[in-house]
Order: structure tokens, then C-alpha cells, then sequence
């Protein structure tokens, strides 16, 4: 079996912008809610590039949209290209979780972006 769904509709895409911290990702954990309702197979992408701070409380709801994701044989994808992201990730450890994909479509086609950075980074 493909790891990739067969059509993109498949997947479902989640982008906030602005902010992520306290006051803010209780809304961004509902949206990753609302995306895995539904379905056997969940294919999910979360694309961060809309994100001007991100802090550690995103990683909970993250990491429940993981476990959810994975307990139904599919994924979940972060694009990230700032530094905070990879930062927040890093400092807890989950940059093999969540590598660091360039744009959309490399996270469908899971072609992190330069793996050379990211083993720097760990």
C-alpha cells in the first residue's frame, strides 16, 4: 500500500497564521480536531508558514493529531521554514516526529526539506 493517499482531496490541510501561543492554540487544537473527524484513514498537513511565534503549548495538540493520525495507518506532515518552529521542536526533542518540510506539496510527497540542515539541527 501507497504511503500517500490516491487523490490530494484525501488529505486534509490545516494552516493557522499569526500567533500560536497560550491564548491562541486552544482555537488552533480545535481546527486539528475538526480536521480528524471522521474517516478511517487520516492523511493530515499542518502548514506553519502563516506562523510569526510559536510556542511550546502547540506541542500537545501536535502530538494528539500524531497519535490520532497514526492509530488510523496514515500521518501527519508539518511544514515549517522559520527557525521558530524548529526551535520549539528541537528543544523537546521531536524534530524525527515533526521534520521540516518546505511547502505543501513536498509534505505530501514526504520530501523533508534539506535533510543536511535538519541533521544539523538535531
Amino acid at each position: 500500500m501507497s504511503p500517500h493517499p490516491e487523490l490530494f482531496d484525501d488529505c486534509r490541510l490545516v494552516r493557522p497564521s499569526g500567533e500560536l501561543d497560550l491564548t491562541t492554540t486552544p482555537a488552533f487544537a480545535r481546527d486539528l480536531e475538526s480536521a480528524r473527524l471522521g474517516g478511517d484513514r487520516l492523511f493530515l498537513i499542518v502548514d506553519l508558514r502563516g506562523v510569526t511565534f510559536m510556542d511550546g503549548s502547540v506541542l500537545d495538540p501536535l502530538c494528539a493529531a500524531w497519535h490520532d493520525c497514526r492509530g488510523r495507518d496514515g500521518w501527519i506532515r508539518v511544514v515549517h521554514t522559520g527557525r521558530g518552529p524548529g526551535l520549539v521542536f528541537r528543544g523537546v526533542g521531536l524534530l524525527t516526529r515533526f521534520p521540516r518540510y518546505a511547502d505543501v506539496g513536498d509534505a505530501w510527497l514526504d520530501v523533508p526539506a534539506d535533510c543536511t540542515a535538519m541533521a544539523r539541527d538535531t
